[in-house]
């Protein structure tokens, strides 16, 4: 029998379903018991069980996929203060992102709510505020969209009725000094005991600030660039910090270049004002662009629209096998071809 002791872990993020998948997982050994990654680094990986901090490894022979921060893991004490991780329990929800080349690269796991950190200066990005939603709400996550620095801005009215505009009307949006401590009562319905939440958003946008001002902890923060309100790596690492209130909080490093790991539905989630609409288009298979009767057109914003479109192409190419790749390169190599000999032969006719 695993040893769980709730009242301690609930503060990392225990819930009674969670609790129950534990239970129902094989005991390692007799001095198994369950604990939360809460770092992970190169030549370690830190766990929490409720009580204190403590580095642990791989059993070599353990079935247990590639670990991320917010996992539950099954752990067992060895002789010499050792202590090794054998098992790991299938994630209720987890968030990954697709790489330039393509690989799937897992962010956190275990999430219940993700803060979307945006900065109102030259971070504010709609088109990135809309990929984040898409990353999320593809993992079935919800979001909660966070605009930081409306102290040092003068336009920040402007900037939140833009993207109050602009995305659909259920989500939750706000705008914040992250330094003032009535954030953290903003917040609060999400930060109830047992929760867990996730920071996402680029460098410089204040993730660390917040984390600092919901959480005892102290992460390090860092200037921007005063040209492009770009910021640093301060955070290098994921990391999960307790709240005073009992939910715990996973900081993140910022999020720069990535595409969803989605498919066309859970990306029609993300954009379900346009899928909503398309309902009613002439065609079924209208791509919004210049077909007849099309209903999006001209009811959703043309840069929302553009960007829905941009992240669909870069879905179905993340789809394609490394054949069907190979074929949409040469069947272009064709077109620019062809295109560029009548381009020569109008030339030739003046």
């Amino acid at each position: 029998m695993i040893n769980i002791d709730f009242e301690s872990l609930r503060p990392i993020g225990l819930t009674p379903y969670i609790a129950q998948q534990l239970l129902m997982m094989e005991s390692c050994g007799q001095n198994a018991v369950a604990a939360r990654v809460i770092e992970i680094h190169r030549d370690r990986i830190v766990l929490h069980n409720g009580n204190i901090e403590f580095y642990a490894r791989i059993l070599p022979n353990a079935d247990v996929e590639k670990l991320a921060v917010g996992d539950w893991v099954i752990v067992e004490q060895h002789p010499n203060n050792e202590f090794w991780i054998c098992d790991r329990m299938q994630p209720v929800t987890q968030i990954t992102r697709r790489t330039q080349d393509g690989n799937r690269q897992l962010l956190v796991s275990n999430v219940d709510t993700a803060i979307l950190v945006m900065g109102l200066d030259n971070d504010f990005n709609l088109r990135r505020m809309e990929r984040y939603l898409a990353i999320v709400q593809a993992a079935q996550v919800t979001p909660i969209i966070v605009l930081t620095k409306q102290d040092i801005v003068v336009d920040a009215e402007e900037k939140l009725a833009q993207i109050t505009q602009r995305l659909p009307p259920h989500l939750t949006i706000y705008s914040v000094n992250a330094l003032e401590q009535k954030t953290s009562g903003v917040l609060a319905p999400w930060l109830s005991a047992g929760q867990t939440l996730v920071l996402l958003g680029s460098s410089g946008a204040g993730k660390s600030t917040l984390t600092n001002g919901l959480t005892n902890s102290l992460q390090e923060t860092g200037a921007v660039r005063v040209g492009d309100s770009r910021g640093r790596h301060t955070t290098r690492s994921r990391s999960l910090h307790c709240c005073t209130s009992g939910a715990c909080i996973i900081d993140t490093p910022g999020l720069r270049s990535w595409s969803p790991d989605a498919d066309e539905d859970a990306l029609d989630i993300a954009f379900d004002d346009i899928s909503s609409l398309a309902l009613n288009c002439k065609f079924r298979n209208c791509q919004h662009n210049d077909e007849p009767g099309c209903a999006v057109r001209g009811a959703i914003d043309d840069d929302r629209l553009h960007n829905y479109q941009k992240l669909l192409r870069e879905i179905k190419r993340s789809q394609q096998t490394a054949l069907e790749r190979i074929e949409e390169r040469a069947k272009w190599k064709v077109l620019h071809k062809a295109a560029e000999v009548r381009t020569r032969e109008k030339r030739k006719e003046y």
